[in-house]
């Protein structure tokens, strides 16, 4: 017998598959004090849920899988919570570089790692260097991250390339100094935990990108769940600025974006 999550996968076009899919996994916290428990519970069992989402991406052809893991404004939650957030960033990496490695997983980072105590710092580059040569789906961390932060890093590379030239910038200037210049802009980008806000992630990256919110808090989320925001994504007709009539007539200019 077929489970939900095997029947709704049936269901997708494999030809429409999102290349990159982004997440911010919102709820951890609200879903542990909704069990009367420590919130650090919460962030434990979201990191369960991180490990059966990326095989989930992965069986259906996802190729890069970005996830919103801690911001540069989560340094303002309780100590204790942070603690404990730092302390299971070294347990995951500790623990799921074996499961990374069987599953042909790629680990990449984005964000400001020179801001991370230099324990889970170095776990995280020692995840990346281990899985540097894995060919399959790339999952992308954003640790201590922030879209202005990283807009800011790219003009600041940028500027100190061109010097005093007075060379115009251009979007392609823009894209080539972000942390990973090589990471295609998501096709998709699901929110759980019931907000509906961008939260300052990947904001240069999103100009396009489909976006897909749940009530569900994210360690209720499930393989299936994915599967459900990918076959609402499939519903959907991306015109990047162009009318409708354009997209059916196989128009692929991107210029006009009224």
């Amino acid at each position: 017998m077929s489970s939900p999550a095997d029947t709704l996968l049936a269901q997708l076009d494999p030809d429409r598959i999102p290349t990159h899919t982004a997440i911010i996994m919102d709820g951890n916290g609200r879903w542990a004090c909704g069990r009367g428990l420590e919130r650090r519970e919460g962030h434990r069992a979201g990191v369960q849920t991180v490990s059966r989402i990326v095989r989930a991406a992965a069986r259906c052809g996802i190729r890069y899988l970005t996830l919103y893991t801690f911001s540069t404004e989560n340094w303002r939650r309780p100590r204790a919570e942070v603690d404990a957030l730092m302390t299971l960033l070294v347990r995951s990496a500790v623990e799921e570089l074996t499961t990374l490695e069987e599953n042909n997983v790629r680990l990449r980072t984005i964000g400001d790692l020179e801001g991370l105590p230099d324990e889970p710092r170095e776990a995280l580059e020692g995840l990346v260097e281990s899985t540097k040569s894995n060919t399959g789906i790339s999952l992308v961390l954003a640790v201590n991250y922030s879209s202005r932060s990283e807009l800011t890093r790219a003009f600041n590379r940028l500027r100190s390339e061109q010097g005093d030239t007075a060379e115009p910038i251009t979007d392609c200037d823009i894209t080539a100094h972000l942390d990973l210049p090589d990471l295609p802009d998501p096709d998709l980008l699901i929110r759980t935990g019931g907000e509906c806000r961008i939260s300052n992630y990947l904001l240069w990256q999103l100009a396009y990108t489909e976006l897909y919110f749940c009530d569900l808090y994210w360690p209720d989320f499930e393989a299936e769940d994915l599967y459900r925001a990918l076959l609402d994504y499939q519903s959907r007709q991306r015109r990047f600025g162009r009318t409708g009539d354009q997209v059916a007539d196989g128009d692929e200019s991107t210029t006009d974006h009224s």
